[in-house]
């Protein structure tokens, strides 16, 4: 478990390890265009470990040259068997991600349910039209679900989702690449993640359009290059995390290796509360030495629309804004479930909120939060935890070190380097 204390501003500077969110549709994406590719800036995180594991299973080499722990070679080999058998992708929710490239080395996908962080049902329905729109079967029992390629069609594939789905946006755009199919897709996930997808592809021929409403793919007209390099971006999560520790504890710091654009909602939310901070030439500048607190409060409502704030920013934005005057509204109905996570880990911390709605919940701050042990119920939860720990009177200790560790090889660490008087304990 980590143990945590409160202590002086956080300051200094600090690197963001790549991100999870985008490193897992990025290999997937590697895998599905069949090709060998250098991947940079890949994190150690545990999920990413266990899609890297799957790819090796599922008949990919992945290799690590000497010297750069952060990158990756990954190419498939000669070897195909009838399908994979993948137990270990029950672990991750990403998992899914790959059934494009097992379609097309296999001819069929058979995995399990896909786990993760328990945060609300997360169906893969939607996931199951974009297969059949490519003219794939779908079949699912108690254990898993099964995706048959049938014979190939052609043509342009168009569909409109019915909500902004990140996971059926890849499934789309990566079926696509393995068809060689131009697509039509209408109400995408247009999120950084998706993005750098997108440029990614673009780097080796395809061409791609977006815009709010619709993203279309067309294929390469070109055999693909060689020599093949792309690069995973830094973790606008982490660096949003970490921004709010540094906030929470009235510092000034720079967390390096994210793009803005990234951030962009996650910096609106801190100047709302009354904290200078700023991002150029990929670095996140938090002031909060120089804050001029406001009593307006802070509306964090989690939004699948391109610019929204993402869902991962609430949770430290909430640990925040219990240190911060004003009434402060808080909503995600995109995981349903992480509420019921989150509040009462805070509540054992003694913090005090009212519950409008399983997702909805509005708090008064500031509030004095006392030291107690309490549990990361999943990634996101657990590094809330951390942040709300750095202002606590006494010691906070976070259990469940494992699910902070599957988004973040070393968020503590990252703390410590600020200044955080925040250490690993044995129970």
């Amino acid at each position: 478990m980590i143990a945590v204390r409160p202590g002086p501003p956080l300051a200094g500077t600090v690197t963001v390890d790549g991100s999870k969110n985008a490193a897992l549709p990025l290999l997937a994406a590697v895998a599905a265009l069949g090709r060998p590719v250098r991947l940079t800036n890949v994190p150690a995180n545990t999920d990413v470990q266990i899609m890297l594991a799957l790819l090796q299973q599922a008949g990919w080499h992945v290799a690590q040259p000497v010297g750069e722990p952060t990158a990756a070679v990954i190419l498939p080999t000669e070897s195909r068997r009838t399908h994979a058998e993948l137990p270990q992708a029950a672990h991750i929710r990403a998992s899914y991600y790959l059934v494009p490239a097992l379609l097309a080395r296999h001819g069929e996908a058979r995995l399990p349910w896909p786990g993760g962080c328990r945060i609300g049902a997360r169906g893969m329905d939607l996931h199951f039209t974009v297969y059949e729109a490519f003219g794939d079967r779908t079949a699912v029992d108690e254990s898993g679900y099964r995706v048959e390629a049938v014979t190939p069609r052609t043509g342009t594939v168009s569909l409109v989702l019915p909500f902004r789905s990140r996971g059926a946006t890849v499934a789309a755009v990566l079926r696509a690449v393995t068809t060689s199919r131009p697509l039509r897709l209408g109400s995408p996930n247009l999120s950084p993640e998706i993005l750098c997808v997108l440029d990614a592809l673009e780097t080796v021929g395809w061409e791609t359009r977006t815009s709010e409403h619709l993203l279309t793919l067309t294929p390469p007209s070109s055999a693909l290059i060689d020599g093949i390099a792309w690069e995973v971006p830094g973790d606008k999560i982490e660096a949003g995390t970490l921004a709010c520790a540094i906030a929470a504890t009235r510092g000034t710091a720079r967390i390096e290796g994210v793009h803005g654009r990234d951030v962009n909602p996650l910096i609106a939310a801190l100047r709302r509360l009354g904290i200078p901070a700023g991002a150029d030439a990929g670095i996140l500048s938090v002031r909060a030495r120089d804050a001029r607190p406001t009593s307006r409060g802070l509306r964090a409502i989690a939004s699948l629309s391109p610019g929204g704030l993402d869902a991962d920013f609430e949770p430290p934005l909430m640990a925040l804004a219990l240190s911060l005057p004003g009434t402060h509204l808080f909503a995600d109905a995109i995981n349903p479930g992480r509420h019921s996570n989150l509040l009462p880990q805070l509540a054992r911390l003694g913090a005090d909120f009212e519950e409008l709605s399983p997702t909805e919940c509005r708090l008064t701050g500031p509030q004095q939060l006392t030291g107690t042990g309490v549990e990361a119920t999943d990634i996101r939860t657990g590094s809330a935890l951390m942040v709300a720990g750095l202002t606590a009177q006494g010691v906070t200790t976070v259990g469940g070190l494992d699910q902070l560790r599957r988004g973040h090889a070393d968020l503590p660490g990252k703390l410590r380097a600020l200044g955080a008087d925040i250490c690993e304990v044995t129970p």
